[in-house]
């Protein structure tokens, strides 16, 4: 069978960077994405010895951005199979919901909403006509509402949105062969997560991988965490 395309979102570190390696093990072919192009490449660079990686700059806030990367895959690939809506920013501990700055809230929601919700609606298309597709949004358990505390609001409510979104696209694209399910990596060691946390990168790609290889007529619609389903 010929090889899936994989673009992944923010992946120049963290754990978009353990997924796009474990994936070049399994044999995929990744488009690696990164705000910053020196970043990307500087990324790219260390993968290259595992498989085919590609790169392309992207932000996920903007439009003009999403609309290029888009051009990139058509003219490159043709086609995109599995579609890792990794991009996150700002868990914001500082915050509270009373006192939390709304302008900086929003831009929390630009990347982490509307950002995977654009690019959904970008390469769904795609998706449709090959009649077959995977998406992946890389959640929280800070946005389940059986797990949410108080603090981190414009995080915890922007992964929160992110669920439902999850399960709206997962109803629009019933019996296509497309598959959009939601998954939490665990408290993973990350610029964001801290050398506190106690799960690795690698550790913390495993069930977003797992999301991404689901067989056809599986799971969608579903929130997991370490390959099991979390209640929303």
């Amino acid at each position: 069978m010929e090889q899936r395309i994989v673009l992944v979102t923010g992946s120049n570190r963290g754990i978009g960077l353990a997924t796009v390696k474990e994936l070049l093990i399994k044999g995929y072919k990744v488009i690696l994405t990164a705000r910053k192009a020196a970043d990307g490449l500087r990324a790219q660079s260390k993968l290259q010895e595992f498989g085919d990686v590609y790169f392309h700059t992207l932000d996920v806030a903007d439009p003009d951005s999403v609309e290029q990367i888009k051009a990139y895959v058509e003219k490159e690939f043709g086609r995109l199979d599995i579609l890792i809506n990794n991009a996150g920013i700002n868990y914001d501990s500082w915050h509270t919901a009373s006192n939390a700055d709304l302008n900086e809230v929003e831009e929390t929601f630009r990347t982490n909403l509307i950002g995977a919700w654009r690019m959904a609606q970008t390469f769904l298309p795609m998706m449709v006509k090959q009649k077959y597709g995977r998406i992946v949004n890389v959640s929280s358990g800070a946005g389940s509402f059986n797990e949410m505390g108080g603090g981190t609001p414009g995080y915890s409510i922007s992964k929160a949105s992110l669920n439902a979104l999850t399960i709206k696209l997962a109803v629009d694209v019933k019996g296509k062969n497309i598959l959009v399910n939601a998954v939490c990596p665990g408290w993973v060691r990350t610029d964001m997560g801290g050398l506190a946390a106690p799960r690795s990168p690698k550790k913390g790609a495993e069930t977003i991988i797992w999301a991404a290889e689901l067989p056809d007529k599986s799971f969608t619609g579903k929130f997991f965490r370490d390959m099991k389903e979390i209640h929303w």
